[in-house]
């Protein structure tokens, strides 16, 4: 999924103000999945559960910065569609975090 927003960023002007907005996006975006991967391999149950939480701290900054985007740029059919993708992700890795931290 998130390699579709590090396909549209490429798209993106390449002035100063959508330069930050594409660092920020890229950095939250492939974080969600490196937190989660993590996960796969934690050494606790506290560990576990503490990634999937970061994922969804990452999701949430991710849905900021394409909000900016659809909110400035003129050609934002793209990434309306994209906009969707990391709330339903958010509602997977939301399940796990939730099941996984009463089990603390």
């Amino acid at each position: 999924m998130f390699c579709r927003f590090i396909k549209e960023v490429r798209n993106l002007p390449n002035s100063r103000e959508y330069q930050v907005i594409s660092y920020q996006l890229l950095k939250s975006s492939t974080s969600v999945g490196a937190n989660y991967e993590e996960s796969q391999s934690a050494v606790s149950k506290a560990d576990f559960s503490n990634k999937p939480g970061t994922s969804l701290k990452e999701i949430r900054e991710s849905n900021y910065w394409i909000r900016l985007i659809i909110e400035i740029s003129e050609a934002n059919s793209n990434w309306l569609k994209l906009e969707r993708e990391p709330k339903e992700l958010m509602k997977i890795i939301g399940s796990i975090y939730s099941k996984s931290s009463k089990h603390r």
